[in-house]
């Protein structure tokens, strides 16, 4: 074959004679000859439909030809939508696929996502094979653009999430903040509410397991010591975690803040009228009262000076 190019795809603004023209240009040996014997035959008259169809049926090869049909078929849609036509259109220049034979080809390589798109956005039957192309290809496009945003979108999410990590960790001390439902809390820095108790963070976690403090830090309304709510690290006296590890003595004695001691009931002061008396107090009371009514017995009036 003494073609020396590949017939290939022109702009849609080239006409037919610059076509012709170009491809003439290109050709050598008996080519030449045949493409000069042609134009003096047709002039202008000659179309590149029937000019490029005469071309090929004179000078391809036979063997190119049914191997770039099993290579057409073969060809598979691999993520880029650009590089897939640009290769079907190579393979077609020789295997020549139309109709139903060139969108089944296509549709064998595509995935489920540009089909679906296509058929959601192209309805009815295709009038022309460049229809189909053009509709399978801004299918692909669409759907490739979709997978960016969607990617994009997840490595935002991952680095804001990574951005709020190192914010509640804070510079130097993982543990000195916790979120709760006003946000992020800072834990007391430096020295703790009295002179006494835990000196920071680092000492009141002490003993406490580090796979429990990641448990707690996870419930935001939770004690990082011990795992229960109702109070800060810096606030917790607890003797066990929630999970029952014992925990270090707290610096001073109190009592465990997860189950505080129930104050004892006030004492009820006795209503005299309506609750008698124990009987020995009875007893001393009417022996008091006998002496303060009764006169004594040297008192007569027979003493009396009046």
């Amino acid at each position: 074959m003494e073609i020396s190019d590949k017939v290939p795809e022109f702009l849609l603004e080239t006409d037919d004679g610059q076509k012709i023209a170009w491809l003439g240009t290109r050709l050598t040996g008996t080519a030449k000859a045949w493409d000069l014997h042609r134009y003096d035959t047709l002039g202008e008259e000659d179309t590149w439909v029937n000019y490029s169809a005469t071309i090929r049926a004179e000078y391809e090869n036979k063997r190119e030809v049914a191997d770039a049909q099993i290579k057409l078929g073969q060809l598979k849609y691999t993520g880029d939508i650009r590089i897939y036509f640009t290769e079907f259109r190579v393979l077609n220049n020789y295997a020549r696929a139309t109709g139903e034979g060139l969108q089944e080809k296509v549709d064998l390589a595509m995935t489920s996502e540009i089909l679906r798109m296509r058929f959601a956005h192209f309805l009815g039957v295709f009038a022309d094979d460049e229809g189909f192309l053009a509709a399978t290809y801004q299918a692909g496009l669409q759907v490739e653009r979709m997978k960016a945003l969607e990617k994009a979108r997840k490595n935002s999410r991952a680095t804001r999430t990574d951005d709020r990590k190192k914010d509640g960790q804070g510079k130097g001390n993982p543990d000195n903040t916790r979120k709760g439902k006003q946000g992020i809390r800072t834990e007391r820095k430096g020295n703790p509410p009295t002179k006494e108790g835990w000196g920071n963070v680092q000492e009141a976690l002490k003993g406490v397991p580090q796979s429990e403090i990641d448990t707690h830090k996870k419930d935001r309304e939770n004690c990082w010591r011990c795992g229960r709510p109702g109070h800060r690290t810096f606030d917790c006296y607890a003797f066990t975690t929630a999970a029952g590890t014992s925990l270090p003595k707290a610096p001073w004695k109190v009592a465990a803040v997860t189950k505080e001691a129930p104050a004892p009931p006030p004492k009820r002061k006795r209503d005299k009228e309506s609750e008698p008396l124990p009987a020995a107090k009875q007893q001393k009371v009417a022996a008091v009262e006998e002496m303060t009514t009764d006169p004594p017995l040297w008192a007569s009036e027979e003493d009396s000076d009046f």
